[in-house]
């Protein structure tokens, strides 16, 4: 047998191998360096492998480490970790509540837009499902909400992050995307490339993502109208208003962070690192504001600084180091000298606050965790690619979605038919880590659009999330479940939201314009 026959079915039993031990419940990380290693060095012994490809390893660590796009990783986790541990998302969801509880399925609104803040902050579905179980749950419970409607609720709620940017999700997603695309281009005999960027897939699932949160909210007031049992409206005496000021100041403060954040990268203003910075210091000050212990103006001034310090960027050229920089722009210099100090004086306050109230300890371990997790996933997938290849694995994969009938629309059924049963035992990083960069270059040299790939990807995902009886988002639910609330009710009320979901993934499917149509007026 020749070293290129032996190679394909050494990459064939990779993949079964991968396969067979996710379902172990052994850490991805583990499953992918190990099974590299192993096949690795049976295709040196069998000689269908080349030892000297193992030397693009450190080449590739390298350049994971240095990517300034993941840098955005650690300070989106770090901005949705400050505003979940320091309470400023229960708030939140008490002043949501009291806004839309006296109408009919008000709590079930309110939890749908909460959790889209929250998921698009954290990105990490689990988190946000298990804050949501164990804030919202017993309040709709003790509004008379039925069981069935308020866990499906929260479930698809929570799932959101995957498609609403900002989310770590979607920054890994759009990295690993766009080197997927520069191989395509490449394998295609195209020396120019043309690239992606996480801003142009932030800026395609934005139709998609609101379009389902609303079609979330269609469902939800169109029910609770026609069965008022199902939701009804809360009871006066807890439905009672909160004084405009408690209500502004509960509501403004998360989604102007969010808006400048997603705003200032759609903008141009910012890069998505950049925005992550400005996302992690603005949830740093609302925590110090929110956890109190002292006046507010040193938080307020930070603020204020903040807002000057972009104004004066955007209108003077404020590079240091020229010899001779005209007389405006020295001005504007000596002009944020002191809102530089403003600002790093509020986020020094702020960090003493968070400190002293115990959030910040675990908000940087809680970072820790899941930046090193994500790294470590992506280190052992890139191994794991790297030895998929030498053994010959994207032939294998491109004969394989050739052959598939219905050509390019064929191959692209059955990778999110994988990509659907793969979301049951894996996370989203993980699939978007080990799938894309193995089926996306095919596909995308198949004329497929890059961004309506990414959002079909991120769409089909969270589908699966929310499917029973394997759905993840439904295990994370479970686990803080009130007595009395069974995993059957959770079925039956996450239901409708998957038939939701599929609507929407076929809304896409069928008027890709929905993914494509923002990027292009933005990036043109």
């Amino acid at each position: 047998m020749s070293p290129s026959a032996i190679g394909q079915w050494l990459d064939l039993f990779m993949m079964i191998a991968l396969c067979t031990l996710i379902m172990t419940g052994i850490p991805v990380v583990f499953i992918l360096t190990g099974t590299a290693v192993v096949f690795a060095g049976l295709g040196i012994l069998f000689g269908a492998f080349d030892a000297f490809l193992l030397g693009a390893l450190a080449q590739r660590v390298f350049g994971t480490m240095t990517s300034e796009v993941l840098i955005a990783i650690p300070l989106f986790i770090f901005m949705g970790m400050m505003l979940e541990k320091s309470k400023i998302a229960p708030e939140l969801l008490e002043a949501m509540g009291r806004l839309f509880g006296p109408l009919r399925g008000g709590l079930a609104v309110s939890v749908t837009l909460v959790g889209a803040l929250l998921a698009a902050s954290t990105g990490i579905v689990g988190a946000t499902v298990v804050t949501m179980g164990l804030i919202a749950l017993p309040a709709m419970m003790r509004n008379r909400y039925q069981p069935e409607f308020s866990c499906g609720t929260i479930c698809a709620a929570g799932t959101l992050g995957q498609i609403i940017p900002p989310s770590t999700v979607m920054v890994i997603l759009g990295e690993v995307l766009a080197a997927a695309y520069q191989q395509a281009q490449l394998a295609q005999g195209k020396f120019s490339v043309e690239t992606i960027s996480v801003g142009q897939l932030f800026a395609g699932a934005m139709i998609p993502g609101l379009m389902l949160a609303g079609l979330y909210i269609l469902y939800q007031v169109a029910l609770c109208w026609w069965k008022p049992e199902i939701g009804p409206a809360m009871r006066r005496e807890e439905a009672e208003r909160l004084p405009a000021s408690a209500l502004a100041r509960a509501l403004l403060p998360p989604i102007a962070l969010i808006v400048c954040v997603l705003g200032s990268i759609l903008g141009g203003i910012a890069t998505p690192t950049e925005a992550a910075a400005v996302g992690a210091v603005g949830a740093t000050l609302l925590a110090g504001l929110r956890l109190g212990g002292g006046p507010a103006w040193p938080i307020h001034g930070a603020a204020l600084s903040a807002l000057g310090l972009v104004a004066l960027g955007s209108l003077f050229d404020m590079r240091i180091g020229r010899e001779a920089p005209p007389l405006p722009d020295l001005l504007a210099m000596w002009a944020a000298l002191p809102l530089a100090l403003m600002l790093a004086y509020g986020i020094a306050v702020s960090l003493r606050r968070a400190f002293g109230g115990g959030v910040l300890g675990g908000v940087s371990h809680s970072t820790m965790s899941v930046t090193a997790m994500i790294f470590a996933t992506l280190i052992g997938a890139t191994l794991f690619s790297l030895v998929f290849r030498g053994l010959g694995g994207d032939d294998m994969i491109r004969a394989f979605l050739e052959m598939i009938p219905g050509g390019k629309y064929g191959a692209l059924f059955v990778v999110m038919l994988i990509v659907f049963i793969l979301g049951f035992p894996l996370d989203f990083v993980e699939i978007v880590i080990i799938v894309v960069p193995i089926v996306g270059p095919v596909l995308l040299q198949m004329g497929i659009d890059p961004i309506w790939f990414g959002v079909l990807l991120a769409l089909n995902l969270q589908t699966s999330f929310l499917t029973p009886p394997l759905g993840p988002t439904l295990f994370y639910l479970q686990g803080v479940l009130p007595k009395g609330v069974t995993a059957r009710q959770v079925y039956r009320g996450v239901t409708p939201f998957v038939i939701l979901q599929l609507l929407g993934l076929l809304l896409v499917v069928l008027f890709p314009g929905l993914a494509t149509w923002l990027p292009e007026v933005i990036f043109k």
